[in-house]
């Protein structure tokens, strides 16, 4: 993100003059609909608002006839995210209706703004510009799911509406197989399932925790996660799992491992904060297989992506085969 030496751009509002006192946050956001309360204090904070040519401040109330003007970098008020052509992401495949992506570990599927660079959206919106108009979302063009950013592994993108409706159908339906790789701590049992639901962390925004009726506030949502796993092979502080989600949980892989005593390998948010990365400087979690029914001739696909080769060195340097 950015912001230095980027083009600058000016824009204004006026409050209606019927209109009662209104919070500048409350009144940015109904003249910038498509950017987020986060975005709109962070350009509060920034001091990119003015009203009646004065830095605008967290809080201050408008009223009738108010002029709030914006002026800063142009990517604060974009609509969708901005085409990245520097970008390079595999397709490993592609037709008239869906095309599957290898992504890269260290490389978000998409962002909240113009200000996010190097997503995935950013390479989807310049290599398919008019995928700006498919999906459910200005920020997530045709994605039919997400990855982690620091997960590696297959995305599926649909390219045109009616496709993308189709597999979000199969996605909710549980029709659509997701395996993963994952090298986790410790001797896991040979294969097993875990359904415990995910709530947020109250105490760490940044994270998922599981949770019962019995430890979690009345009001706070639930999801329903299961993840079942099946051990390919194993050293005897290490095991190789092969994973299939049943649901689409953030996190939820991560968190239910670590739950159950075996966090992956390099997660710095879910494992121990003493144990060994094995060198790596990102978890060892990859989307390895998807398959699904073809939208336009209901066809199974199956597309597989190897693992990095970071993580099949990892491999290699444990002694573990697959």
């Amino acid at each position: 993100m950015a912001d230095q030496g980027a083009p600058r751009e000016q824009q204004s509002w006026r409050v209606p003059t019927n209109e009662t006192d209104i919070r500048l946050d409350a009144f940015a956001r109904r003249c910038l609909p498509h950017i987020s309360r986060k975005e709109v204090e962070k350009a509060i904070r920034k001091k990119h608002f003015r009203i009646n040519g004065r830095v605008a401040k967290k809080g201050q109330q408008m009223r009738a006839g108010d002029v709030l003007l914006f002026e800063g970098p142009q990517q604060w008020l974009a609509k969708q995210p901005l085409p990245d052509l520097q970008l390079d992401v595999p397709i490993v495949y592609e037709d008239s209706a869906i095309a599957v992506l290898n992504k890269a570990a260290g490389i978000a599927t998409h962002g909240f703004s113009g200000r996010d660079e190097a997503t995935l959206a950013n390479f989807v919106l310049a290599r398919w510009p008019k995928l700006a108009d498919v999906g459910i979302s200005r920020w997530e063009p045709g994605l039919i799911h997400r990855l982690d950013r620091e997960t590696s592994g297959l995305v599926l993108v649909a390219k045109t509406q009616p496709a993308f409706d189709e597999l979000r159908r199969q996605f909710r339906r549980r029709q659509i197989v997701k395996k993963y790789l994952a090298l986790v701590w410790g001797k896991t049992a040979t294969q097993g399932t875990i359904e415990s639901p995910l709530v947020h962390d109250a105490r760490d925004p940044r994270r998922m925790r599981t949770a019962t009726d019995t430890s979690r506030p009345p009001k706070q949502k639930a999801w329903r996660a299961v993840t079942r796993f099946r051990r390919l092979s194993r050293t005897t502080n290490l095991s190789l799992l092969e994973i299939e989600m049943e649901t689409g949980v953030t996190h939820q892989i991560r968190v239910h491992l670590a739950s159950i005593g075996h966090p992956i390998v390099a997660d710095a948010l879910y494992g121990a904060e003493s144990s060994p990365t094995l060198g790596l400087k990102r978890h060892f979690l990859h989307a390895s297989v998807l398959e699904f029914s073809h939208p336009k001739d209901g066809r199974i696909v199956r597309v597989d992506a190897e693992l990095p080769t970071e993580l099949r060195a990892v491999l290699v340097r444990s002694q573990l085969t697959f």
